[in-house]
């Protein structure tokens, strides 16, 4: 029986710039970076409040990733395009935490706006991602 997701993927165009943004700007912390004898980077993070689930920052422009150039070119058009990486980041106070995000530099979409779910607001990860980060509408 599987009981739980333990690791989850976000594809980067850049893995040092995405630790930047993970890891100083967002706070999210390392759980594992190590470089594999084929050259290979396993950098994973995690969010403050889930330790639990590790992020996977993968580069799949690397041909360790994918053999397949074409694959491989796909990938680049997309993160070059900021097309992946739709998701979703809890924070109890989006303008807040929105303000505190502008100051360290960090690219957004939109500001916050009340949504009937919540407050959001949409944030680049730069290396080809976007988040909606959501204060969750009390219930």
């Amino acid at each position: 029986m599987v009981t739980k997701l333990s690791h989850a993927t976000i594809y980067v165009s850049d893995q040092d710039k995405a630790l930047d943004f993970y890891v100083d700007k967002l706070g999210f912390k390392v759980h594992t970076d190590a470089k594999m004898d084929n050259g290979f980077r396993w950098l994973t993070v995690t969010a403050p409040e889930q330790p639990d689930l590790q992020i996977s920052l993968l580069m799949p422009l690397n041909p360790y990733m994918y053999k397949d150039e074409e694959v491989r070119n796909a990938f680049k058009l997309l993160l070059d395009k900021g097309a992946l990486g739709a998701g979703v980041m809890h924070t109890p106070d989006c303008m807040a935490t929105y303000e505190e995000l502008k100051a360290k530099g960090v690219v957004f979409q939109s500001p916050p706006k009340d949504q009937f779910y919540g407050i959001e607001a949409v944030v680049t990860d730069g290396c080809g991602n976007w988040f909606s980060m959501t204060q969750p509408k009390q219930m």
